[in-house]
């Protein structure tokens, strides 16, 4: 088994216009997207934090040192979120769907 490490994606999904936060609103995203994990995703943990018309995301990613481009962590979190957006009504009916995560503009290249 190749080496492996840890990576932190961050998302923030955008309350669709006229919905209110809702109290429960943290938890519901985060059993959402642990409801359509797949293994493949490598997921390890999830956290998140409502703010003012949106839901901030970070998204905890086990990452195979010799992953190609298309199992980055980048992808599988936009792939997941998308799976997410795309079979939970709430989530299509509280938030707009998301744009692909991109990387920070300071990272360093692997």
């Amino acid at each position: 088994m190749g080496l492996s490490r840890l990576d932190i994606v961050y998302l923030s999904l955008t309350r669709r216009p006229g919905t209110p936060a809702h109290p429960a609103e943290a938890a519901d995203v985060v059993d959402i997207l642990w409801a359509h994990a797949r293994p493949g995703d490598d997921l390890e943990h999830v956290s998140a934090n409502a703010g003012p018309g949106r839901l901030d995301l970070l998204l905890y990613l086990r990452t195979r040192e010799t992953a190609p481009g298309p199992r980055n962590h980048l992808h599988r979190a936009g792939r997941l979120l998308a799976r997410c957006h795309q079979a939970s009504a709430l989530m299509r009916e509280r938030y707009l769907p998301a744009g692909p995560p991109a990387a920070r503009p300071d990272a360093a290249a692997s």
